[in-house]
This record gives structure tokens, sequence and C-alpha cells, in this order.
């Protein structure tokens, strides 16, 4: 499950779905738009199965976050690149499955993505 929270703009969302992105954005398919509470997001995501979520909120890139059952991709570009980080993270040979993403507290920038692993505080990155 893809899980967008409530900080991607309608324009992006837009060009997801054009890409067969099949998703779920908080305030909106999922929970309260009042859902601007980390703790709130999480409790969701720890009920969900697997799920991946994409926020724009550098609040959720902390390792102490990192859980077996989700997850958190923190995307650091411009906001009109959103759907491309979304689109290119999902189909990278490194994190294409759940099971690759599940337990990674993810950064995506422009040229690199850094993530912790559940259990390992040293952060990994790959340049993409």
């Amino acid at each position: 499950m893809i899980v967008l929270d409530y900080n991607i703009i309608r324009e992006q969302k837009e060009l997801l779905r054009l890409q067969r992105v099949h998703f779920q954005q908080i305030g909106m398919e999922i929970g309260l738009p009042s859902w601007d509470d980390q703790q709130e997001i999480l409790r969701y995501l720890h009920k969900a199965k697997r799920p991946t979520f994409f926020t724009r909120d550098d609040d959720f890139f902390r390792y102490r976050l990192c859980h077996s059952n989700y997850c958190l991709a923190f995307i650091d570009a411009p906001e009109s690149e959103t759907a491309v980080f979304v689109h290119r993270f999902l189909r990278h040979p490194g994190f294409k499955t759940k099971a690759q993403r599940c337990g990674k507290v993810v950064k995506l920038s422009p040229r690199v993505v850094t993530w912790w692993d559940v259990g390992k505080p040293q952060r990994q990155s790959l340049i993409w």
C-alpha cells in the first residue's frame, strides 16, 4: 500500500495516477484532514499492511521511527518533482518490493538516496 501525506499537492497526485501508481492520501481516503500530528499517522502505519508512506515533512526522517512494518520516505526535492521521486523510488531495483522497503526510513534527494534500516543505526546511501 502506498500512502501519501496530506502535504502532497493535487497536481503531483494526478501525475502519479497517470503513471498508474495506486495510493491513498492522509486526510482524503485515510484518516482525517486533522491528522497533521506525526503520532496519528504513525499509529495508522503500525496497523496497516506494510505501507510505504511518502511525505515532504523532514520530521519523519529520524532513525527512531524505523519499524519493520512500514517504510517512511521523506522527499527532499522541489514540490513540483514529488511524483517523479515517488515513481523513481518505487521502480528502483533496491526498493521495488514491499519486502525491500519495509523497515527503512528513507530520504530521497535529487542525487542520493539515504536510509536507515531497522536495527542498524548506521546510515546507508547510494547515488541514483
